[in-house]
């Protein structure tokens, strides 16, 4: 039998790196977010402009940024219970119809031209408040579409996903709104979450692998986080996520302020920013995909590089300086946010997924009404830099702390077990 040739060894590795995609619910899945998300993105970026426009002010970013993600620190540890207590794929089709509407009612505020800044954060609220229930759900669905074999690859490539939708989402935010303004990027869109609509429409429940749906009962919601609270695997990096979270992932409200009053950006270089960062995330998620193990080494070394990079971020002298920069920024957030996001899927029991997934989006995303409008506040008394300094300090922080404490508690890389992905016979009350 002839040896393999050099394409045969890539194809093969190539596979291997996308084989949760052989299954079709979880194919259809991702097809169809990677075309919303990109619209996400959209909405993202241009909200951000739009209102940085209208007003100068990094205070009004920052405000912004906390109407969109408010809702998660407030609603997520019962939007996780929700999850739990549900039939994801039925509350997917609500959630998403309703992102879909809220996209277009900020369609038709941006056509105004002149739009009344409290209906922009008000109508970003209510999109938060849908966020908060859509984020637990759509993430734990994940591991009931695929074989319990390929929950991890399949986790790891929803991540990737979400960071090539950045690439894509910010270039053609910039493009729109250069040539055909903000409301066309909220139309854009809307229209994207017909293909996710699509996507769940036409998968086959039948094939889906369920996890028993939580009962009913009181204090379900203390139970995940007292369930978090006796799992040093999961409440170290969750500490560790709530300082990256609240001081140094604040990058729709960071990056634009930076880009346009510390470089002299205009809307385009800010988008070419965002997308190099983005393309690094991506090139970061493909490279851990191929990765089997998890442990707290790879969560400090993420933490500990996006610190140090952002420290060199904050003192590029040009925009065409930051490129290869905020390419490693990108790379080394992923490592870091993909790290800690296998140990929560992989370590937490399927049926607190939900909740605890819920506890992981308040402290990456919730903390960000938080973060978002001091670093804008700090932008405006200082410069723009300060806030990229913080936000390296505070990484460098978390990764000293999960360093020292971490390894004195957790185990180090460990093979992810395929039967912590899969539903458990034990008694449902032991987690109630």
């Amino acid at each position: 039998m002839p040896a393999p040739t050099t394409s045969d060894r890539i194809r093969l590795a190539v596979r291997e790196r996308i084989r949760s995609l052989r299954t079709r619910n979880f194919r259809l899945f991702f097809t169809g977010q990677l075309v919303s998300n990109t619209g996400n993105w959209l909405t993202m970026v241009a909200l951000t402009l739009l209102v940085l426009h209208m007003t100068g002010s990094g205070v009004a970013v920052g405000f912004v940024a906390a109407c969109q993600f408010g809702p998660i620190l407030v609603l997520s540890p019962f939007a996780g219970l929700v999850a739990d207590r549900s039939n994801k794929l039925r509350l997917l089709k609500v959630t998403q119809t309703g992102e879909m509407c809220q996209s277009l009612v900020l369609a038709g505020l941006a056509f105004m031209h002149h739009p009344p800044l409290w209906a922009l954060y008000l109508t970003a609220l209510a999109g938060g408040c849908l966020l908060a229930f859509d984020n637990p759900v759509r993430r734990s669905f994940v591991t009931e579409m695929v074989p319990e074999e390929d929950v991890p690859n399949a986790v790891i490539l929803y991540s990737g996903l979400v960071n090539a939708s950045r690439i894509f989402g910010p270039a053609l935010a910039g493009l729109l709104v250069v040539t055909v303004g903000y409301g066309w990027c909220f139309t854009v869109d809307a229209i994207t979450y017909l293909a996710v609509l699509a996507a769940l429409w036409m998968m086959r429940p039948s094939e889906l692998r369920l996890v028993p749906v939580t009962p009913r009962g009181k204090g379900q919601v203390r139970a995940g986080l007292r369930y978090v609270r006796s799992l040093p695997e999961l409440w170290i990096p969750f500490v560790m996520l709530a300082v990256v979270g609240t001081l140094s992932y604040n990058f729709s409200v960071v990056f634009p302020l930076f880009v346009e009053r510390a470089l002299g950006g205009s809307d385009v270089s800010y988008t070419l920013v965002y997308t190099v960062f983005s393309a690094g995330a991506l090139v970061g998620a493909f490279v851990v995909a191929g990765q089997r193990k998890v442990g707290v080494d790879k969560i400090v070394r993420g933490a500990a590089a996006f610190g140090v990079t952002s420290l060199a971020l904050a003192f590029a002298p040009s925009v065409a300086a930051t490129f290869p920069i905020v390419a490693v920024v990108g790379f080394s957030s992923i490592m870091f946010m993909t790290a800690t996001t296998a140990i929560v899927q992989v370590r937490a029991d399927p049926r607190m997924h939900g909740r605890v997934l819920a506890l992981q989006t308040v402290l990456l995303v919730g903390t960000t009404p938080i973060g978002g409008p001091i670093m804008g506040a700090i932008a405006d008394v200082t410069n723009a830099r300060v806030p990229l300094v913080i936000g390296g300090v505070s990484a460098l922080g978390a990764a000293l702390f999960g360093l020292l404490v971490g390894r004195r508690v957790l185990p180090g890389e460990e093979p992810f077990p395929p039967s912590a992905a899969q539903p458990q016979d034990t008694q449902a009350e032991a987690l109630a």
